[in-house]
């Protein structure tokens, strides 16, 4: 459950956002948040979007500060794109629980036993796994990534298995795959899928990769065993465009429910329902209006990565930002 509810921060300091919005211009900053974050914090950011837009941002950014609002390794990222800028993570304690199921060594162990291969890497893993792999990918580009390598190497691909479990399916690429995967998206489960459907017929279903339930519902849905309106399976940012572009009046979300926010002011006359109304990221909340305030007012706290590092993971990351999506 979340801490902090948006509409006490906002009653309790109705100047928050004025506050924010002349510290940003003080320290010519620059806010991005991804789309799970809080409603209030998506009103005051000046980019919102995925994974891939939220890096390319930071990677052409001329602010002196970036406030990443988000969780830490997507700071790091912009870290690491943007070096000689300040990057800051409202709260550090902000992580993912999918980029906490591999390490370093554990790639490194990996690559061991697949030597030659070609390690893709999605971008929710820390900044010292992008060092070891040799592509980064998000959930909009992971098909056109693995489709880009030669179709004679070995692939190991990590870590998320539900999204590698697509990505093989769509490219008809085999690959060898990480087992871990987002505690909430892995429970948007089939059962919730269904539920959802017998109260909305009509609804067109939008689907993450990382959701536990991608594969058996796309082949129910093909089978023609899961009547209704179209399933669509894509990034954030691919939902948001269709939630806008569709014909449908009502979506079926399955996904993070910080997404809903962003869908409802982009198409204010559709209804964007969740698959799993329990689907919150505790990590993606944490940030807070307070706290962006307190981040601009202190450059604190700094999220860096060693130089070392960075070179290593840059090349990844370059490679994912080359590939056209």
């Amino acid at each position: 459950m979340l801490a902090v509810r948006p509409t006490e921060q906002v009653a309790a300091d109705p100047g928050l956002p004025e506050r924010i919005d002349r510290l940003r211009r003080e320290r010519n900053a620059v806010i991005l948040a991804h789309n799970y974050q809080l409603p209030e914090i998506q009103d005051v950011a000046d980019f919102v979007g995925d994974s891939l837009g939220l890096s390319q941002e930071a990677a052409r950014t001329d602010a002196d500060v970036i406030v990443f609002c988000g969780v830490h390794f997507m700071a790091e990222t912009a870290a690491i794109l943007s070096p000689n800028r300040t990057v800051l993570l409202p709260d550090l304690a902000a992580g993912c629980s999918l980029a906490d199921t591999i390490n370093a060594d554990q790639l490194r162990a990996w690559k061991a036993q697949h030597p030659g291969a070609v390690v893709v890497s999605y971008v929710n893993t820390s900044a010292e796994v992008k060092a070891e792999s040799d592509y980064c990918c998000t959930s909009s580009n992971a098909i056109a990534v693995v489709n880009s390598i030669p179709a004679d190497r070995e692939i190991l691909f990590c870590p998320d298995m539900f999204l590698g479990a697509h990505v093989e399916r769509m490219t008809g690429r085999p690959m060898h795959i990480w087992m871990g995967e987002c505690h909430v998206h892995a429970g948007i489960d089939p059962a919730h899928l269904d539920a959802a459907r017998r109260r909305h017929p009509d609804a067109e279903l939008l689907i993450h990769p990382e959701c536990g339930c991608t594969t058996s519902t796309l082949y129910r849905s093909s089978s023609g065993d899961l009547p209704g309106a179209t399933t669509v399976v894509t990034s954030t940012e691919g939902m948001v465009r269709r939630a806008v572009d569709s014909p449908a009046s009502t979506f079926i979300v399955a996904t993070e429910v910080g997404i809903l926010h962003r869908m409802e002011k982009l198409a204010p006359t559709k209804r964007f329902l969740p698959a799993t109304p329990g689907a919150i990221c505790p990590f993606m909340k944490m940030i807070t209006l307070p706290k962006v305030a307190a981040a601009l007012e202190t450059l604190s706290p700094r999220v860096t990565v060693a130089p070392g590092i960075a070179a290593r993971a840059r090349r990844a990351i370059d490679r994912m930002l080359a590939v056209p999506v």
